[in-house]
């Protein structure tokens, strides 16, 4: 009789671990259950439609640094598979990758549905089954294998059995680990934008900073970035690293905080206000309202000089140095009170789930239940944005596939 694995959660990480096993090992009988009818729905949305793959980021000691948990954890399987990997993996099965100016990496169609026509064709090239509107409710361990109840209602056997339906609160997967031993890390939110109603934002929905450094008063959460202006607030890579980095933190203070901004990155307020003096020295008879030394969108700074007290048509030459104080001020150390989050649908990541302690990295294997693994977001791992999740899901599904298939990858 043929070994059987199923795999718990049709995702990026689920996918490639069954077809990792499969390949690795054609006799084992490889057996996806995806509660939804639509598996890899988070491939398919992500990047706006795209899928940032992964990030150009080769050096492992260097990835595991966007990775607010888990960077320990994961140096010994980014060593043995990395963003290079991944990019030979999708190459080998006829996806080119291409590397956006930021490192982020994309299909050269720019098309999610590229990597889900491809993770679909080879599992089933490698013979994986793919069952959907059908989860796993329940696990049981037994001597040598687990008794699972569907959602269906079915009950199977199985040898081996790996837990790949990411770190939302509600997951099966966290319920199925708990009962089974696990310690659970309570999930809460990682990547999200942030709730903010302030008349110096209103009515510039759509505008970008392309560089900002952005913060948490009263902590030492700090992140630089391209932040972009929403019809709810503030969003854009500068804003997701702050909330990842901050996501206990942030979850802890219910999301209600007070923002500090720096538009003009890397200058320092100083830097800034003695640029303002230079400007008012070089063109004393140009208006403030349209003359903007720091290469800030031209409807954002009007509103920061307004915000400053500045007339809309007052010249450089006559502006004290109180106002342009005042002005510096808005510029490199604007406060925004932050009311509220809202999840961002592409990115969406928890941190929290399985104790990684209780995992072996090496194998993805249990440490307190043998023959049940882990892969992916269920465990208590997460990066920022820019394609560092969807690498952790590859890194640790080509980890616990390779070690379901009973072949240890290379030291």
């Amino acid at each position: 009789m043929n070994r059987r694995i199923v795999i718990a959660g049709g995702g990026a990480a689920g996918f490639f671990a069954a077809i990792t096993c499969a390949e690795a090992d054609p006799s084992a009988e490889v057996v996806i259950y995806e509660a939804t009818a639509h598996p890899l729905a988070k491939v398919r949305v992500s990047g706006g439609g795209r899928c940032n793959v992964t990030h150009a980021c080769f050096e492992p000691r260097d990835l595991v640094q966007r990775f607010p948990r888990g960077a320990r954890e994961l140096l010994g399987p980014f060593t043995r598979f990395g963003p290079q990997d991944t990019i030979a993996w999708f190459a080998a099965r006829g996806v080119e990758l291409k590397t956006e100016n930021d490192g982020r990496m994309f299909p050269t169609t720019d098309s999610s549905g590229t990597i889900v026509d491809c993770l679909h064709r080879a599992a089933e090239r490698a013979g994986v089954r793919l069952v959907t509107q059908c989860g796993v409710r329940n696990t049981e361990k037994k001597e040598h294998s687990f008794s699972l109840t569907l959602t269906t209602g079915e009950t199977l056997e199985a040898q081996c059995v790996l837990i790949a339906t990411g770190g939302n609160k509600g997951s099966a997967g966290l319920t199925i680990a708990e009962k089974l031993g696990h310690t659970i890390i309570p999930p809460v939110p990682s990547l999200f934008t942030f709730h903010i109603d302030d008349p110096r934002l209103r009515g510039l929905e759509g505008v970008s900073v392309l560089s900002a450094s952005t913060t948490v008063r009263g902590t030492r959460l700090r992140a630089t970035g391209p932040v972009l202006v929403t019809h709810w607030g503030m969003s854009g890579p500068g804003i997701l690293k702050l909330s990842a980095w901050g996501a206990r933190e942030l979850h802890d203070m219910n999301y209600h905080f007070t923002l500090g901004l720096n538009w003009a990155d890397p200058l320092t307020p100083l830097q800034v206000q003695a640029g303002l003096s230079a400007e008012r020295t070089e063109h004393p008879r140009r208006q403030l309202a349209t003359a903007n030394p720091f290469n800030i969108p031209a409807r954002l700074w009007e509103r920061l000089v307004s915000a400053a007290g500045i007339a809309a048509n007052a010249t450089w030459t006559h502006t004290s140095n109180d106002s342009l104080r005042a002005l510096a001020a808005q510029i490199a150390s604007a406060e925004f009170a932050v009311t509220g989050k809202s999840m961002n649908k592409e990115e969406f990541v928890t941190c929290g789930g399985v104790k990684l302690g209780e995992v072996n990295f090496a194998t993805m294997e249990s440490r307190i239940c043998p023959g049940l693994y882990f892969a992916g977001e269920v465990l208590d791992l997460d990066g920022i944005t820019g394609g560092f999740n969807f690498q952790s899901a590859w890194t640790t599904g080509w980890h616990a596939g390779k070690a379901l298939a009973g072949s240890q990858p290379e030291r």
